[in-house]
């Protein structure tokens, strides 16, 4: 006779699924991550439409998000690693656009170059004037 965990994982969740071994295949904690959403979301739609959803007055907004600000502040090494991530990302922008700046500017003196050579009359006039 097969032991107790065997026979739990032959059950199935009711979609097919195999159940967890030692957990129940019922209720909404069982169900998959997808699922939870998809149920979720539909009372959070329905709720809106009842008009008994919360609804977050800008105190409460900034509230919770100095809340939630000064809790990731306490990580240290979190707030490193953010910190070279976003001057990384700042630095490498500016070195971009710089870049981007320069290769315009030489483009543009290039071609005025290259029409004063081939004798162009205005060119020259609006370069040297």
């Amino acid at each position: 006779m097969p032991d107790r965990n065997e026979m739990e994982t032959e059950h199935t969740d009711g979609r097919g699924t195999p159940a967890r071994s030692g957990t129940s295949n019922r209720g909404f904690a069982s169900m998959d991550r997808s699922r939870q959403r998809e149920i979720a979301s539909k009372g959070g739609r329905a709720a809106h439409q009842k008009g008994t959803a919360h609804e977050w007055t800008a105190d409460e907004a900034r509230v919770a998000g100095r809340k939630g600000g000064e809790t990731v502040s306490r990580d240290r090494e979190h707030m490193a690693a953010i910190g070279r991530e976003g001057g990384g990302a700042r630095s490498a922008s500016a070195r971009r656009r710089a870049l981007g700046q320069r290769n315009e500017a030489v483009v543009e003196d290039r071609s005025r170059i290259a029409r004063a050579q081939r004798g162009d009359e205005a060119e020259r006039d609006t370069m040297t004037g």
